[in-house]
């Protein structure tokens, strides 16, 4: 048997609250399936935040998240019919834009060997610290090695399990574990080297 929530405790309303988005969100999904825009609009208002905080992790950059982010959205849009409702459309959207994210990344990097092949040496990277100032954690994820970023950015941050993590990278749970090890480490080292 159920204790009663004591009215405006706060706990009764958050309830409530987010029982009437997921009824909105599957509405709104049942709505957009039969190609209603303005309810894919509001599915995309409910999500855009998140989803391109996701990118902008993943990627490290501004302008590659927000392509990120309209690319998985069209997707969503166009593979509508596969969503089966099994988790919420917020969960399946980072699947999305995970898997959108990771192609543009395998892509990129394609493009960028060619390139590289054409090319004369590369530039040298800017130095850990620029003008003296530490970097915050933001920068420091960005310039851990994608795969440790990856694992960081969906286990660390998204709070995804290391079998789910493996799941959306195509990777082991074990390798998933691995990789937020060594994202740890190389934090730790970046960020005591930048107080030194």
């Amino acid at each position: 048997m159920q204790a009663a929530l004591p009215e405006g405790s706060g706990i009764r309303e958050a309830m409530s609250t987010a029982a009437d988005r997921s009824a909105d969100e599957r509405r709104w999904v049942e709505r957009a399936r039969q190609a209603d825009a303005s309810a894919f609009e509001q599915l995309y208002r409910a999500n855009v935040d998140r989803v391109y905080g996701l990118c902008l992790r993943m990627t490290g950059e501004r302008s590659e998240a927000e392509d990120c982010v309209q690319e998985a959205f069209i997707q969503a849009w166009n593979k509508l019919d596969k969503f089966r409702g099994d988790s919420s459309f917020g969960t399946w959207m980072h699947r999305v834009a995970v898997n959108v994210v990771l192609g543009r990344m395998r892509k990129s990097k394609r493009e960028q060997d060619r390139i590289r092949a054409v090319s004369e040496v590369a530039p040298a990277r800017e130095t850990i610290a620029d003008d003296g100032e530490l970097r915050d954690l933001e920068q420091a994820i960005n310039e851990l090695p994608s795969g440790a970023r990856h694992v960081f950015v969906l286990h660390a941050v998204y709070g995804y399990s290391h079998g789910e993590t493996g799941d959306m990278l195509g990777i082991a749970e074990g390798t998933s574990k691995a990789q937020l090890s060594r994202a740890r480490r190389l934090l730790t080292q970046q960020l005591d080297t930048e107080r030194q």
